[in-house]
């Protein structure tokens, strides 16, 4: 009874030598890297990344050799940095297809050491949904096809009752300034011819 209970503490307290993140999110076709800590002591032991909700059925994708030499089968690579206590699993091209629960695992003997981490794939046209599409950049060119044709409307506007007035009143200036300026001639002109023709 207490060797149970010694072996399931043990196990129990295994559960904090490796931790990753809870989740982590990939688009479809580019890489998704998920980095997992180790608790020191378990260095030279080999890493691996299993797929799977279950612990005991997962399926394993990739491990070390208990070097930092990366590893890689088919579209999974793994490497350890053992300097720094952690391991880099990275998955390439991913896929819709790829979302599932994965596993960062310590091997050692009896129970190996591990954590769960879900990883979502989200695919390409949910980000361009959200950028911007050729429906919102017509939408652009056709509100500054608005604008220009209300500029060009303003202008017109403008020119009518403003500009043309102005420049008729400014005609109109200068036609009466000329006229002024001419009448003095005139009437010295007739003032001398009534003189002339007085007895």
């Amino acid at each position: 009874m207490r060797l149970w209970l010694v072996l399931l503490l043990l196990n129990f307290a295994g559960c904090f030598s490796i931790k990753g993140p809870e989740s982590v999110r990939g688009l479809e076709g580019c890489s998704v890297s998920v980095q997992c800590q180790y608790t020191p002591g378990w260095e030279n032991y080999k890493k691996w990344w299993c797929r799977g909700a279950e612990w005991e059925s997962c399926h394993n994708l990739a491990e070390t050799d208990g070097s930092e030499q990366e590893k890689k089968v088919d579209r999974v690579s793994i490497r350890d940095n053992q300097s720094h206590l952690l391991f880099t699993v990275t998955m390439e091209e991913v896929r819709q297809s790829d979302t599932d629960t994965y596993w960062c695992g310590i091997s050692r003997s009896g129970p190996d050491l591990g954590t769960s981490i879900k990883v979502t794939i989200d695919p390409v046209n949910m980000v361009l949904s959200t950028s911007a599409s050729p429906r919102s950049r017509t939408t652009t060119s056709r509100s500054t096809e608005v604008t220009s044709d209300s500029y060009i409307r303003n202008h017109y506007i403008l020119l009518v009752f403003l500009k043309v007035p102005v420049l008729l009143m400014l005609v109109g200036a200068v036609l009466w300034l000329k006229a002024s300026q001419e009448l003095p001639v005139y009437r010295n002109l007739s003032s001398d011819l009534v003189r002339d023709t007085a007895p």
